[in-house]
Formats: C-alpha cells, sequence, structure tokens
C-alpha cells in the first residue's frame, strides 16, 4: 500500500463546534443490523449519539459487490473524518481508493499482512486499521468440534467464497485438519448470492455428510437462506458465528461479531481525538462462543453428546 501513512493531526483534532463525520461502508442491506446496532452502542458507551455530537452516514450495498466498489469510490470523494467498513470486501474496496482518510475495519476475516492492510499487527503503518475476526486455532477446533458432536461423519462438505482473500488458507487449514482425522472433504463454492441460491439440498445430503461453513460477510448477510439449506439436507453442520444458530443453525463456533464492532468504535473515538491509525495496533479477537441450538437438534432429530454439550457456552432450548 505504498509509504507508512502520514496522519494530520491538524485533520483528526476535530474543530470546536463542529460534529465528526463518520461514513460505514457496508454489504447489509440497511442499518437495523446486530452488528450497526452493537457499534452504535459502544458510540453510545463512548458518549456520542447519531445526529447529535457525531454523524454517522450510511453507504449499503445490499451484498453487491460491483455497487460496493462503485459506493467506495463515491466515498472517496465524501468529506467524512474517518471511515468504518464491515469486513474483508469493503476493507479492500475502501482502502484501493482512499488513502488520506483513516479507515477502520470491524470484522477483518482474514490476514491484514497479507492484505497488504498492515505492515505488522503491532503498527500497521498505513491508514487502515481494526479488529480481525482470525485466530490461528480457529479453523481447527471447528473441525474437531464437528468431528467430536457427530463422530458417525465421514466427510465434510466445506463451504467458502474463493473469491474472498484468505479463504484458500482458510480452507487448506481445514481440509488438513479434516485428512488427519480421518474426514474426506468435499469443496462447496459461492462467489455471490446467486451461487448460493444454485444450491441445492442434494449437495450436502449424502449418508456421513456435513457441513462446515467458512467466515465471508456474504455468508453472514444470507446465513437464513445457508441454514434452511442444510436443514433441508438434514446434515449436521457448524457455522463461523452465532448468528447462524440464532436463526436455527445448529451449531457454531467463532469471535463475537457484534463484540468486534462495539470495540471498533473506541477506535473512531480515538481516531477522532487525533490518535494515528498507522500507530493503532489490529487487534485479535478476545471473545468466542460456541453456541448449540437444541431445539434444532430434537427438530432434526440428532442427539448432542452431553460432553458437547457441557463445553458450550450457551445452550438454546
Amino acid at each position: 500500500m505504498g509509504t507508512p501513512f502520514a496522519f494530520s493531526m491538524a485533520r483528526a483534532q476535530q474543530p470546536v463546534g463542529k460534529t465528526p463525520r463518520v461514513g460505514i461502508l457496508s454489504l447489509a442491506d440497511n442499518r437495523d443490523d446486530p452488528r450497526w446496532d452493537a457499534f452504535r452502542r459502544g458510540l453510545h458507551e463512548l458518549g456520542y449519539l447519531d445526529g447529535q455530537n457525531i454523524t454517522l452516514e450510511y453507504w449499503f450495498a445490499h451484498g453487491d459487490f460491483a455497487l460496493l466498489k462503485k459506493q467506495a469510490k463515491d466515498l472517496a470523494d465524501h468529506s467524512v473524518d474517518a471511515i468504518i467498513v464491515d469486513g474483508v470486501a469493503s476493507g479492500q474496496a475502501a482502502a484501493e481508493l482512499i488513502r488520506a482518510t483513516p479507515i477502520v475495519i470491524a470484522a477483518l476475516g482474514a490476514d491484514p499482512i497479507a492484505l497488504h492492510f498492515a505492515d505488522s499487527l503491532a503498527r500497521p503503518g498505513h491508514n487502515v486499521t481494526g479488529f480481525t475476526l482470525i485466530a490461528p486455532e480457529l479453523a481447527a477446533k471447528r473441525v474437531d468440534l464437528l468431528r467430536s458432536a457427530f463422530p458417525a461423519v465421514t466427510t465434510i462438505n466445506v463451504v467458502l467464497n474463493p473469491s474472498k482473500a484468505g479463504a484458500e488458507a482458510l480452507f487448506h487449514i481445514t481440509e488438513n485438519t479434516a485428512r488427519l482425522l480421518g474426514l474426506g472433504v468435499d469443496r462447496v463454492e459461492a462467489v455471490d448470492p446467486e451461487a448460493l441460491n444454485a444450491l441445492s439440498p442434494k449437495t450436502f445430503g449424502r449418508t456421513g455428510g456435513s457441513v462446515l461453513v467458512l467466515t465471508d460477510a456474504m455468508f453472514w448477510e444470507h446465513r437464513r437462506e445457508i441454514v434452511a439449506l442444510v436443514a433441508a439436507a438434514h446434515v449436521p453442520a457448524l457455522y463461523p458465528e452465532r448468528e447462524f444458530v440464532d436463526d436455527g443453525g445448529l451449531m457454531a463456533y467463532g469471535p463475537s461479531v457484534p463484540d468486534n464492532f462495539r470495540r471498533a468504535a473506541s477506535y473512531i473515538d480515538r481516531i477522532l481525538k487525533g490518535d494515528n491509525p498507522a500507530e493503532l495496533p489490529m487487534q485479535e479477537p478476545v471473545k468466542f462462543e460456541f453456541i448449540v441450538n437444541l431445539h434444532t437438534a430434537n427438530a432434526l432429530g440428532f442427539t448432542i453428546p452431553p460432553s458437547i454439550l457441557a463445553l458450550a457456552d450457551e445452550v438454546i432450548e
């Protein structure tokens, strides 16, 4: 991303009486979303209230990657004091075009160094910082939980978006872990909502089959459709975030996405008060959740071992 970001302190420190403006670039459909609710809650905890002492300007792409890139271009010409984005795609779209305005990524599901967002986690060195959703042990832990909960499983259908940066690395860790456990791996690709809609229960419904969905903003947005598809296939599944389970999925293990968004508010606050994003560390997740939906298990006729239920942070009944 070029030379280290030289942040203008004059730009960052707000003139007296000036209401800071924060641009929000997202693949979401609207602001009524648990992630952005958590972000606003984080701002409120820090004393900010939209429309009073801060202005939030929303740019929603409705899952449309072409529109996302157009909005990023428009946002580059729009005068805001900071920008917050929801994930890899919106982060890449913004970082490609916006080099002067600070960008905070709330939920980065890939390695920020590999994506050239940061020179290092401790000191990003550019105008992009934020919070990741990755930890080295996550992919292996998910495979282990799925196998432990359902020892009769022989194959894992791994759902990924191959166009997402970092997806291949996560897939290979998942695949290698599964192979070591004697499990077969089938790759199920979906690069956009149309590809998701083209999938059928037959994709997953073979005897001994199971499903593991990798982290992706588009999958999160369309989690209800994915959960319904897997339920129709009548196979066990493990998802990357608890919202899938809240919407009827069987099990989830991963970081709390809303918690990342709530924490991201603190970086917006620090930037508005003059901190340099180039020196704000990229933070890894601190809160992980293992959620089991026992109601879904019963509806599908699955028995979850007591040892797995004992590991759960929450059991939905």
